[in-house]
């Protein structure tokens, strides 16, 4: 696992404008199972060891605190966020290590009767800074016989998020929003310097499109991009792709994590983002234009 040099911290400061100054970030990546507590216990593991090799944010996979097959599975260990117990977990986590946690995704159970797949960011203090609900569903029958249907499940998110954080606005996404550029050009536009992306990547798309399409977004938008990862094999067969990868806004892979649980780090130079636009500015260059 790959590992930079120590680094300060960036000025506090609103969203809206790229950092000078660096941060240590890490992201993890986990073989999650279908039970919440010893998956939570695993995350918190690896959080701390993070932590001690000096990352200030720290940033988990999709389905974090459970990987299960099935609308029955999912509903039946689904809770609502007031309840759920990876919410006080990752708001103790964040106390205990001082650091800023992005959660991966939890699966938090709406009147309704669906599901959020729900990722949280919270503060060195336990707060909760910002929630984002995954907007766009995986609804796919892919070549080898795999086929998903998340919205029989998950009820789709409505709105994008920038939260505000130590090195400037931080956009968060999830997985399959990996394939709608449209989602992370705007939460630049709107003050993105970094921008997480939790994922549980089939093996067949991860190996044909998770490099590409992570650097791809990181060079549109010029932002750092942080894809913490599921791995291996899970509940009823489905395995995750792993490569659990930190992206520079030239669209340089800085940290790749391979096909293990574990995590990796990079210090980021946060005065990148600013130069990458400097150099390419095409987030300044938008035209209106009729439809074909």
């Amino acid at each position: 696992m790959a590992e930079g040099n120590p680094a300060e911290t960036g000025t506090p400061g609103p969203a809206g404008e790229p950092r000078a100054g660096s941060l240590r970030a890490a992201v993890i990546q986990v073989n999650a199972g279908p039970e919440i507590g010893p998956n939570l216990e695993i995350a918190g593991d690896w959080v701390r060891k993070a932590r001690a090799a000096g990352a200030e944010l720290i940033c988990l996979p999709e389905n974090v605190s459970m990987m299960v097959q099935g609308r029955a599975g999912i509903l039946a260990r689904a809770t609502p966020e007031e309840r759920h117990p990876g919410v006080p977990f990752f708001r103790d986590l964040a106390r205990e290590t001082g650091a800023w946690i992005m959660t991966g995704t939890l699966a938090c159970l709406l009147a309704d009767g669906r599901v959020a797949n729900r990722a949280f960011l919270i503060d060195p203090a336990g707060g909760i800074v910002a929630r984002y609900d995954k907007i766009h569903m995986f609804d796919v029958d892919l070549p080898g016989g795999e086929s998903y249907r998340e919205s029989a499940t998950y009820r789709p998110g409505e709105a994008a998020v920038v939260a505000p954080t130590p090195w400037g606005g931080l956009g968060l996404t999830i997985c399959y929003d990996l394939r709608f550029p449209h989602l992370y050009r705007a939460l630049a536009k709107a003050g993105a310097s970094l921008i997480t992306v939790p994922a549980a990547f089939t093996v067949p798309t991860g190996r044909a499109h998770w490099h590409v399409l992570l650097r791809a977004r990181a060079i549109e938008t010029g932002c750092f991009v942080l894809a913490p990862a599921q791995t291996g094999l899970h509940d009823g067969g489905r395995g995750t792709y792993g490569h659990a990868l930190i992206v520079s806004p030239w669209g340089e892979v800085l940290a790749d994590a391979g096909e293990e649980p574990g995590f990796v780090l990079a210090d980021l130079d946060l005065s990148r983002v600013a130069e990458a636009r400097r150099m390419v500015p095409s987030l300044t260059h938008d035209r209106g234009f009729a439809g074909p």
